[in-house]
């Protein structure tokens, strides 16, 4: 059944009402989910907000107040008798795919809720409108389209928080030693440096990352740390090559994500690809240089903390990055230059070390920014 007026679902939920929000897939993606959340919570302290992830990504809502329970999704059998189990009456779904779809439609609650662009809309009873019913004809950040949900449901609109994540003492202690065994003494400062993307359009040279990563020691006294994730192994050997002996390289099998976002967090400088890791460093509010390619960086720059994009403006640009469709090669992250990443880590690096925020910025020519 349609609610006659959807901006009266969050005001008019009973006190301490429970709250299901789907967010499956990515790092990044769930990363940029918490600043509707801070807000959220902010409004409705009172509400029982359950976040539904897959396994490998709910470090990134560990320790976070406005949550009050992490439910992981495991077989889709078992992750809806549990949903079903809990009786919600209000479910958003934050990703939109198949699989996050039959969960919503499957999980028995009263109002579920999703974009009116999502597959399978019939699933939902509550569809939001496009992000220019709520910003105008601009171009919307991602967690400006995630809040939109929020929105459309009753949330007040106003200043969205930063996104967030809360590195935990263990996490760091861990990190602190495992740095320590590599001889970064406590309080080094150390940039963490993130060669991996998800496809080659987004991934800058290795030689160009190792070439910042001596700078970076030789300039300013700062120890590299480069991070590989999941599904990068194939690169760790030439990272290994590329950058010994004076920087320190984790593999995935070396930092659990608990880790990565405690190694992050406790860094001066992150300088990485456009990909999740890039959001967890603002989330820990540190400054980040992030390398754009075939990505649009007005939808996926670092939101609300000091940050350079460096980006070269191309017709073509965004694109879908599975591969150059303009060029033989993909001339959007080739022709970014170290000079230019230099200069960004360098304006970062002059500014106070802690979290601001600052206008999205480029390094000329930039796109986006």
């Amino acid at each position: 059944m349609k609610p006659a007026n959807p901006a009266g679902i969050l005001p008019g939920l009973p006190p301490g009402s429970s709250v299901l929000i789907l967010r499956l897939r990515s790092l990044g993606d769930v990363v940029m989910l918490t600043p509707a959340l801070a807000a959220l919570h902010q409004f409705r302290p009172d509400l029982r907000i359950t976040v539904a992830v897959e396994p490998p990504f709910a470090a990134v809502l560990e320790g976070n107040p406005a949550i009050s329970d992490v439910l992981l999704v495991h077989g889709s059998a078992e992750t809806i008798r549990e949903i079903r189990a809990r009786k919600f009456p209000l479910v958003y779904n934050q990703h939109g795919g198949p699989t996050s779809a039959f969960l919503a439609r499957s999980s028995g609650a009263p109002l579920r809720v999703c974009w009116d662009h999502a597959q399978f809309q019939f699933f939902y009873n509550v569809r939001v409108p496009p992000p220019e019913v709520f910003f105008g004809a601009r171009k919307v950040h991602t967690v400006e389209h995630r809040i939109s949900q929020f929105y459309w449901t009753g949330l007040p609109r106003g200043p969205i928080p930063p996104a967030q994540v809360f590195p935990q003492p263990d996490a760091r202690a861990g990190v602190q030693r495992k740095l320590g065994e590599r001889g970064v003494a406590p309080g080094q400062p150390y940039a963490v440096l993130h060669p991996g993307a998800g496809t080659f359009t987004k991934r800058w040279a290795l030689e160009h990352f190792a070439d910042a990563a001596r700078w970076l020691r030789e300039s300013h006294g700062i120890v590299p740390v480069v991070r590989l994730g999941p599904g990068e192994a194939a690169i760790a050997a030439r990272v290994r090559e590329q950058f010994a002996p004076h920087s320190v390289v984790f593999d995935a099998q070396a930092l659990n994500l608990r880790e990565a976002i405690a190694l992050i967090a406790g860094a001066r400088l992150f300088l990485g690809n456009d990909s999740g890791p890039a959001h967890l460093a603002a989330a820990a509010g540190r400054p980040a240089a992030v390398i754009f390619g075939s990505t649009d960086s007005a939808n996926w720059r670092p939101w609300m903390t000091e940050h350079r994009v460096v980006q070269n403006d191309f017709p073509c640009n965004p694109c879908k990055g599975d591969r150059c469709y303009a060029f033989p090669e993909p001339r959007c992250i080739l022709s970014v230059t170290v000079e230019q990443v230099r200069e960004a880590c360098a304006a970062l690096l002059a500014a106070p070390d802690g979290p601001q925020v600052i206008p999205a910025a480029g390094i000329a020519p930039a796109s986006g920014s």
